[in-house]
């Protein structure tokens, strides 16, 4: 072979070995944009469907974004608390005349608290709820750059939890409860040491942690290999958030758990499989109930058992609300 033939192929073997890392980053930058950033880097038509894994997923958007704007049309106290790291936390007061328990109301990823909660919300306002509706951080209008798939957001939800002990004077049974990532952000809250007016905990399709939804989400949905990928992920977290992906889980949390969960999921959860759920509920060491949807979706088993959903809260607040 010729020297100059030679070097023509090395020079290529190096382009096409330089081009693949470029690329690899790239694709690896782009996830964590989409997870973590809160402004979120453009993608087309079905991105969100192909995340979700839920073609049907746009069936009850109708029904959320109008009760959505139901809710909002409510009377609210706005107000603002500041996070372990000094940012703006912003949340909605609702509270009935006379209030017989307080509900801290922690909506999803990249979604909000009237658009998560609006189906719910009259069902706690007509049973005399309290409801802090918090926007998580990097998102809506509560400060910060990233969002933290429950690392970050369970030192905010501790921070409400104090908020909200001093605002009612620890008069009034407390219950946080999530959807999605505000469910693994409450359980992860289930951590700490709470204060005495926090009576339980509602958690609905919540995952283990932010690894274990990453590698699901990209290996079943997005059909790529995580694996691949997990450690410059890590990497590029720890930049951004200062925390791994695996630095802490809803397991960890639940093993140290001392106040009563209710878990809640669908059975046709692509988003978050319903053995996630199962997974923390194995490892809560406090008083547990296992609420099981058959035939919802992710975030929908209040839509598909609205009657059943209903009867596992009452019974939920009526065996712990003393």
């Amino acid at each position: 072979m010729k020297k100059s033939t030679k070097a023509v192929l090395i020079t290529a073997g190096i382009a096409s070995a330089l081009g693949a890392g470029v690329a690899y980053l790239a694709t690896a930058n782009y996830l964590l944009k989409v997870a973590l950033d809160r402004s979120q880097p453009k993608a087309k038509g079905r991105s969100k469907k192909r995340l979700t894994g839920n073609d049907d997923y746009s069936k009850m958007l109708e029904a959320m974004m109008n009760a959505s704007a139901e809710l909002e049309k409510e009377s609210f106290e706005t107000v603002e608390i500041e996070s372990h790291d000094g940012i703006k936390l912003v949340g909605h007061w609702y509270c009935p005349q006379n209030p017989k328990r307080v509900i801290i109301a922690m909506h999803g990823w990249r979604s909000g608290w009237s658009q998560d909660f609006g189906v719910i919300s009259p069902f706690w306002h007509k049973n005399d709820c309290a409801v802090l509706y918090a926007e998580q951080r990097a998102q809506g209008n509560s400060e910060g750059e990233y969002m933290g798939f429950g690392l970050l957001e369970r030192f905010d939800c501790l921070e409400w939890t104090k908020y909200i002990a001093e605002k009612t004077e620890s008069k009034l049974p407390v219950y946080l409860c999530g959807v999605s990532m505000g469910a693994t952000t409450v359980l992860m809250t289930a951590g700490f040491e709470l204060p005495n007016c926090v009576k339980g905990i509602i958690a609905d399709c919540g995952f283990t942690s932010p690894h274990a939804i990453w590698k699901h989400v990209a290996e079943n949905n997005l059909k790529i290999p995580f694996g691949l990928y997990s450690a410059v992920v890590n990497d590029m977290c720890k930049k951004r958030i200062q925390a791994t992906s695996d630095e802490y889980s809803c397991i960890q949390a639940m093993q140290n758990c001392t106040v009563p969960v209710l878990f809640a999921h669908g059975t046709d959860d692509k988003f978050v499989p319903i053995e996630m759920t199962f997974e923390n509920y194995k490892a809560c060491s406090a008083p547990k109930k296992l609420f099981v949807v058959p035939g919802a979706a992710h975030g929908m088993s209040y839509f598909v058992d609205k009657d059943g959903y209903e009867a596992a809260t009452l019974k939920f607040w009526e065996e712990y609300d003393k």
